[in-house]
């Protein structure tokens, strides 16, 4: 906790996003492996945020992960039968995953960064104008 909970709440938005982000990651990482069976394919995940409690002194609260969730969507079932991992009927199984709305979503999640990034050193400045106002 620092004396200036702007700071708290900034942070708290960062790591969010950075989770959001790795998240993300991990989705188009995945987005074209494959599995035999469908519970072995891949499964998207989700980060889902909850406000931060603040204390009774605080008044301002951040965001934390409450979880990561993995999607329940089915894999999409496709015909490869010379796949080695094909099923005897010769489908195999990829994560249903759409690279396009990922990709918006690390485009939205990187500018969110960054906004927090920019509330930082805004804060910082102030703080650093506030400190030198009796100069």
């Amino acid at each position: 906790m620092s004396n200036l909970p702007i700071f708290d709440v900034a942070g708290s938005a960062l790591q969010a996003q950075s989770v959001r982000l790795s998240t993300i990651a991990s989705n188009l990482a995945n987005a074209d492996a494959v599995a035999g069976t469908p519970e072995a394919a891949y499964k998207p995940i989700e980060p889902i945020f909850q406000t931060t409690r603040p204390s009774p002194d605080k008044v301002l609260a951040g965001v934390e992960v409450k979880e990561i969730q993995e999607s329940q969507a089915a894999p999409l079932k496709r015909y490869d039968p010379g796949h080695p991992l094909a099923d005897p009927e010769g489908y195999v199984y990829a994560p249903d995953v759409d690279p396009v709305s990922q990709m918006v979503n690390m485009i939205s999640a990187s500018r969110n960064y960054q906004a927090g990034v920019e509330i930082m050193n805004t804060a910082k400045e102030l703080a650093l104008s506030t400190l030198t106002m009796g100069r």
